[in-house]
């Protein structure tokens, strides 16, 4: 008998996770691009002294990393806790209730369209392998050897701000005064179209539409920040 294939899925988490973790290194990317490029653009309007805005350029990645490394942090700690709880429960009812759960991860891959008596065979054959894992697997999609680790995540996230503001960073404080700004939308649109294109990947959507929405962003925002910075500049700071 063929089974659904859906039972497998289990194993398709591996890369579900690689591909969360793309997406949110491409997130964090994006981020430190555009909100890096924003600042020192804003400041280049306001001011022709270079070094005021490598000033700013870099206590905003600092500031931005940081921040993304605590929160990031913070939510996947949380994420880990609630995983952490989701497993002892389950492994009380294991041991309090035995028979219901066997009957739980019966029903759960009758649900997955096998019929009664291969989902019983199914759910017998793998709560005598191991019943902690099969139950984590069927209900919760939880691996109790590969929890989320923040550390991982936090590092992650502070390094892909980083590498993403030190785009604009590099562009604004590099060229000659007269040819900053041009060079820093320059290579902050490619950035955006590299992130875009990326981004689309990870979410395996079309690239068009999520690049344009990417790149429209960054540039709306630099533009934004770049004619206040023209409107409020002054001759010095």
């Amino acid at each position: 008998m063929k089974l659904p294939l859906d039972i497998f899925e289990p194993h398709k988490s591996a890369t579900g996770a690689r591909l969360n973790w793309l997406r949110a290194a491409v997130l964090g990317a994006n981020d430190g691009t555009v909100s890096v490029a924003a600042l020192v653009v804003g400041v280049a309007g306001a001011s022709d002294f270079g070094s005021h805005t490598l000033i700013v350029g870099v206590a905003g990645l600092l500031a931005g990393a940081l921040s993304m490394a605590v929160g990031e942090y913070i939510s996947v700690s949380s994420q880990r806790d609630i995983e952490i709880s989701l497993l002892e429960k389950e492994r009380g009812e294991l041991k309090h209730d035995p028979e219901g759960e066997l009957e739980e991860l019966t029903a759960l891959y009758e649900e997955k369209g096998l019929t009664r008596g291969t989902a019983e065979q199914v759910a017998k054959e793998l709560t005598e392998h191991d019943a902690f894992a099969a139950h984590v697997e069927a209900e919760l999609r939880i691996d109790p050897d590969d929890l989320t680790n923040p550390w991982h995540a936090a590092f992650a996230s502070g390094a892909s701000f980083t590498l993403g503001a030190l785009i604009p960073l590099i562009a604004i404080v590099m060229p000659p005064a007269d040819i900053r700004i041009p060079v820093t939308f320059a290579a902050v649109l490619v950035a955006l179209v590299i992130t875009g294109v990326l981004s689309a990947w990870a979410s395996d959507t079309r690239p068009l539409p999520v690049t344009m929405r990417v790149v429209l962003g960054g540039v709306l925002a630099m533009i934004i920040t770049f004619g206040i910075g023209r409107l409020f500049g002054v001759a010095n700071l």
